[in-house]
């Protein structure tokens, strides 16, 4: 229940928050490597390079 000197947070009366305020809830970020999901914070420095650069592509369907 809210306190008087309190508004609810409703989808039409959203929370204003910045990129680097401590309300914000951390996302977390898993990817498929070998076989298995893994989050991509559990990687070392170089393997966290590496999925940052990877590029993202959709392949064409394939017509018969």
């Amino acid at each position: 229940m809210p306190t008087p000197h309190t508004t609810p947070t409703t989808p039409s009366n959203p929370i204003p928050l910045t990129p680097h305020d401590p309300r914000r809830t951390r996302c977390e970020i898993w990817t498929r490597v070998m076989g298995y999901h893994r989050p991509v914070s559990s990687f070392n420095t170089g393997k966290q390079g590496e999925f940052h650069e990877r590029r993202f592509f959709r392949e064409p369907q394939r017509h018969d």
